[in-house]
């Protein structure tokens, strides 16, 4: 996996296996912040779904913004948790990161606010093993073309059956078809901001 400096001065990895980045080249940690927390409205108190950890910059940004938190993310490939041990940060973000590459190496994290939980495996069958409901859910997987299994209806049924009502899933992307299948899942799809392409990304809320 090689390095990639984005335009935010943050550093993502490009995928052999998937031929992507793992981000934008708009900026990595901007679209954490712009495309997954924000939008999704956290609080205290929250529980957070992630699906694909890859470098942790979703969980950063969520422990940044947001001090009382507890996320559990589903990631298929340990190599990517070993990788991302020897990204460095801006500053500002150095003492939070340090928190998720020992959630990354150990698979946990725990403190009196903070709690992260990292399960390994294909998510289509680890996500039929969490027992937790969920405020909130970063969709963060490489692209449908690349990765469908995480973008199917079936999917996304088993994502929502998680969600608390109200919840909202946050994802990149604007596919016609994750559309589609978001919907017929049972969700509310919005648009989300545009960050770093011309398109919106996609709010899907849990409204049932």
């Amino acid at each position: 996996m090689e390095k990639v400096k984005t335009a935010d001065d943050s550093v993502t990895l490009y995928s052999d296996k998937y031929k992507e980045t793992f981000h934008t080249m708009s900026g990595a940690i901007e679209e954490s912040f712009k495309k997954f927390v924000e939008p999704c409205n956290l609080k205290p108190g929250m529980t957070i779904l992630e699906i694909g950890f890859g470098l942790g910059y979703n969980c950063l940004a969520a422990i940044h913004s947001i001090k009382k938190i507890k996320i559990i993310a589903l990631e298929k490939d340990k190599e990517v948790l070993e990788a991302m041990q020897d990204l460095e940060v801006l500053d500002k973000f150095k003492a939070d990161f340090e928190i998720v590459k020992i959630a990354a190496k150990n698979l946990h994290y725990k403190d009196d606010n903070i709690k992260i939980m990292i399960i390994l495996g294909d998510a289509v069958d680890t996500i039929k093993e969490l027992n937790e409901e969920f405020d909130a859910v970063f969709l963060d997987a490489f692209s449908p073309p690349k990765n469908p299994e995480l973008w199917t209806l079936e999917f996304f049924k088993d994502v929502k059956k998680l969600m608390k009502k109200d919840a909202v899933l946050a994802t990149y992307s604007y596919a016609r078809k994750v559309r589609e299948n978001l919907t017929n899942a049972g969700f509310s799809v919005r648009d989300g901001p545009v960050v770093g392409r011309r398109s919106p990304s996609t709010l899907a809320f849990n409204e049932s």
